[in-house]
């Protein structure tokens, strides 16, 4: 089965951002940690047996971290992550992959055997999902598009995952919950502050 791994870059805007614990980050520190999870994800993805796809918030990077030739860059499109989402996920169904997964958070605590796990998934399940500590998630898989899942949720909430299973009980699909991994902005500001220069 022709399998494609999605991954979304979250490019930091110019600024300081203001943490949950209400501690201020630089821009340099904000650019630091957005360096380290992309080093992360960069390892963590490069093996996975599956085509590999990036898709950047702001500007397509050629000069980055992701080698030019192992993944193909696209910008996101849409106005909210429902519309980014579903528009990543249909130009890879249209270019008839049989499985996509799509890690909509990169993540300090996600391995590449997550990655291989949740393909692997994919051949006795409709869907599957890597749950997060916040009660969303920090990846999605299926094995064709399923638009609804992606509608008018309520993300960065703690109820985005129980919602997300409502409508998989409604489509009558079968699911597989990965391990439950901790909320990559909790991760963020984390290793920020204890990595300050």
């Amino acid at each position: 089965m022709k399998a494609a791994l999605i991954i979304f870059i979250q490019q930091p805007l110019p600024g300081e951002i203001i943490t949950k614990s209400g501690e201020a980050l630089s821009e340099r520190e904000v650019f630091s940690i957005q360096q380290q999870l992309s080093l992360h994800t960069y390892y963590t993805s490069i093996n996975v047996s599956a085509d590999k796809f990036l898709f950047y918030s702001n500007t397509i990077q050629h000069e980055d971290t992701w080698v030019n030739d192992a993944y193909k860059k696209y910008l996101q499109q849409g106005e909210d992550l429902s519309k980014r989402m579903m528009h990543a996920m249909e130009i890879i169904f249209k270019q008839g992959y049989s499985k996509a997964i799509i890690v909509c958070k990169q993540n300090i605590e996600i391995e590449s055997f997550h990655l291989q796990r949740a393909f692997d998934v994919l051949n006795d399940y409709d869907i599957v999902i890597g749950p997060s500590q916040d009660g969303g998630y920090y990846l999605i898989g299926m094995k064709k598009m399923h638009s609804v899942l992606f509608r008018y949720k309520a993300w960065n909430t703690p109820i985005l995952l129980q919602q997300t299973l409502g409508d998989i009980a409604k489509l009558r699909l079968t699911y597989h919950l990965q391990q439950v991994l901790s909320d990559v902005e909790d991760e963020k500001e984390k290793y920020l502050l204890q990595h300050r220069q």
